[in-house]
């Protein structure tokens, strides 16, 4: 646990650092996400172990890395159709190497993982007032501070198991818990924010309480969905990049699917009222 709690306190650093110097150099974010991006698509092409299979490996990778930025929706339909292009037809040279199972989950991955992590780049573009990071912290806590309050208090309360088939540790208690610190704390991070501005910006604070909520539950849809990934290649993580969690999938597959959920929600019912 100390070695899983030292690894997230870094993590939180980092992102922490990103905020502070998003001002002067606004593509550190892109930057970290494209790396986020690449280093999960490879460690899931490790996963299939298809490495040597390079007319579908380099190609992810790339495209991992080129997503976060596409400045718009005609950059972004450009790099998946030349990524769909290259795949397919690699596979018309190498359909006697690769199953098409193996194709079709590097392929879906592949445009999932970087388009979902690249809508952060988008929540942070929704604030023109110099507020955009602030959507980008509230994002990526309500991913994180879902998964770290179902781990503590499933390990202190946990008695009822909610996927045993799937992920046996995961409890019905820490589900509820994780949801419960995560709204509680998402309002708080509000509460800071509003009274650090002095009362010069308001704060909806049941637009908070829907996104922990909702962040807890899209969090463990994509933690679950991505331990099934990991059971059918028989693997416990996906990596050993991050001590006590794992790899960087590991990490970020909450991340993958509340991205999506905050941004779609907060484009209609914003968290700051100016």
């Amino acid at each position: 646990m100390k070695e899983r709690i030292l690894s997230g306190a870094t993590l939180v650093a980092f992102v922490a650092a990103i905020v502070i110097f998003n001002s002067s150099f606004p593509y550190a974010l892109n930057i970290v996400l494209a790396l986020v991006s690449a280093f999960g698509i490879w460690e899931l092409i490790s996963a299939l172990g298809i490495q040597q299979r390079h007319f579908l490996a380099w190609p992810s990778v790339a495209v991992a890395l080129a997503v976060p930025f596409c400045p718009d929706a005609f950059y972004l339909q450009l790099v998946f159709y030349i990524y769909t292009l290259l795949i397919f037809t690699g596979l018309l040279f190498h359909h006697q190497e690769v199953t098409f199972r193996e194709l079709g989950v590097i392929y879906s991955m592949s445009i999932l993982i970087p388009w979902a992590l690249r809508t952060l780049v988008s929540i942070r573009n929704l604030e023109n007032d110099g507020h955009g990071m602030f959507y980008v912290i509230i994002t990526i806590s309500a991913a994180w501070v879902a998964d770290a309050g179902a781990y503590f208090v499933g390990n202190f309360l946990g008695k009822h198991k909610l996927c045993p088939n799937i992920s046996p540790k995961k409890t019905i208690e820490g589900a509820v818990g994780g949801l419960l610190v995560d709204v509680l704390l998402l309002m708080l991070f509000g509460l800071i924010f509003q009274t650090y501005y002095q009362g010069t910006v308001e704060i909806h604070y049941w637009v908070l309480a829907v996104l922990g909520a909702g962040g807890a539950i899209t969090s463990i849809l994509g933690d679950l969905s991505f331990s099934l990934i990991k059971r059918s290649c028989h693997i416990k993580d996906f990596g050993q990049v991050i001590p006590g969690h794992g790899g960087i999938l590991d990490r970020f597959d909450s991340v993958v699917f509340v991205s999506p959920f905050v941004f779609l929600f907060v484009s209609v019912c914003p968290i700051i009222v100016l």
